[in-house]
């Protein structure tokens, strides 16, 4: 479980199938246990960030109230619903937590967590190094994700300017705050993955495809073919 926001507070004073009809599981993974690569450009999907923008441009809010992005920060960032997916436009802090590898340790991070909240499909726990995971906040009177039919290895479109990074849901972070995700994440938006001075304070944008799931949640590629159909599911459904 994620506690950055709080620990800086501190220090600072179908695969193919309409979204209404997903599965709980995705199709059979074509890349499990290990998929994930920083090779980003390999996996870039060929649905606009500009048309998945232009979609949620308006909130239908579900959550009671509103999220801070860090612990000092104002209450104003709600989750939305629409055409089976919630979504928010927050900032990205960087997740560094789970395996420790050259980037993500606690030489490189002094809040690193060797665990997450969700597991890979052999028990371990995820790389934020090279998987590209979104974090959510844990459950609370603001929102609850499992209402929304949120789980771990739900597909999530990361947007940022130009760019959409395919997700998944990886980690849980505090009750009240909202906007972080994987240093690989970070890296494949173009933002500066540093989890001591990386991140970006807007601008970012989290599409949760609800009920969704790939069937190995360290499988990138399975995220990508899965989160493409969703996302122009998403985009032709009124």
């Amino acid at each position: 479980m994620c506690i950055r926001h709080a620990a800086l507070a501190a220090a600072a004073g179908s695969a193919l199938l309409a979204a209404a009809a997903l599965p709980s599981e995705a199709l059979a993974d074509p890349n499990p246990l290990g998929a994930a690569s920083n090779d980003f450009a390999s996996y870039e999907g060929t649905v606009s960030a500009s048309d998945l923008l232009a979609k949620v441009n308006g909130c239908s809010q579900i959550s009671n109230g509103g999220y801070r992005t860090d612990e000092e920060a104002p209450e104003n960032i709600p989750v939305c619903a629409m055409n089976g997916a919630v979504f928010w436009q927050a900032d990205l802090d960087i997740d560094c937590d789970g395996q420790p590898t050259d980037r993500c340790n606690d030489a490189t991070d002094p809040w690193f967590q060797a665990e997450t909240s969700f597991q890979q499909s052999d028990g371990a726990h995820l790389s934020a190094e090279t998987l590209p995971y979104i974090v959510v906040p844990s459950p609370s009177g603001i929102w609850d994700y499992g209402s929304s039919r949120i789980m771990d290895g739900t597909v999530a479109a990361v947007i940022y300017g130009d760019r959409v990074q395919y997700a998944v849901v990886g980690d849980t972070g505090p009750t009240g705050i909202i906007g972080e995700a994987s240093y690989a994440t970070a890296e494949a938006l173009g933002i500066n993955p540093d989890p001591m001075s990386g991140g970006v304070e807007s601008g970012v944008t989290y599409i949760l495809f609800e009920n969704s799931r790939v069937s190995a949640i360290e499988s990138q590629s399975g995220a990508v073919t899965l989160g493409e159909a969703l996302a122009r599911d998403f985009l032709q459904n009124n």
